[in-house]
């Protein structure tokens, strides 16, 4: 069995879920398996490591889920209780390290033959590398070069930073166009 967060990560990656929950689930199933401690923005709830995010035409329409981000970097700056605000993740995967590093992710992910496809990120290169799984749509941020305001000074060089759902083959290919 993978140790403690190890899990977790590979689980997202795989699944392109977090513990079940798919990005276009409702703000009601985020906080029925989450719970209902929570930063809660129009659009976002924040419950420290993971961010749900919806958006509606109006109003008087349903909230839409839009994709979710695991912070992966808060877990280094913030201490690793901060950014773990509720139990539901700790109980079931245990203590969360303060640095994830992409080569043992990476590793895992391969041994279990899932790949990660690095994809273009012209908006962060150099500082940020973006790997992509094509079959649950994640994409893994990883610090790929220090740069002074650029980077977080508690992460090194093959951290991740953060692991986002969904990025669809259409966006990866508009990547790819803007960079040629």
């Amino acid at each position: 069995m993978t140790p403690y967060s190890l899990a977790f990560y590979v689980n997202v990656v795989t699944t392109g879920t977090v513990l079940g929950l798919r990005p276009t689930d409702s703000p009601d199933r985020v906080t029925e398996a989450l719970g209902s401690n929570f930063g809660d923005c129009t659009m976002c709830r924040d419950y420290g490591l993971a961010e749900f995010f919806w958006d509606r035409a109006s109003a008087d329409h349903p909230w839409s889920g839009h994709h979710f981000t695991l912070q992966v970097h808060r877990l280094a700056h913030r201490g690793r209780t901060l950014a773990l605000t509720h139990d539901t993740l700790r109980a079931r995967y245990g203590r969360f390290n303060p640095r994830l590093r992409f080569a043992k992710l990476q590793r895992l992910l391969e041994h279990r033959g899932i790949p990660l496809l690095e994809i273009p990120d012209p908006a962060n290169a150099p500082y940020y590398r973006t790997f992509w799984q094509p079959d649950s749509q994640v994409a893994v941020s990883v610090i790929g070069t220090y740069g002074e305001y650029s980077t977080p000074d508690d992460l090194r060089v093959g951290d991740v930073y953060s692991i986002q759902a969904p990025v669809t083959a259409d966006e990866v290919e508009w990547r790819r166009a803007r960079v040629g």
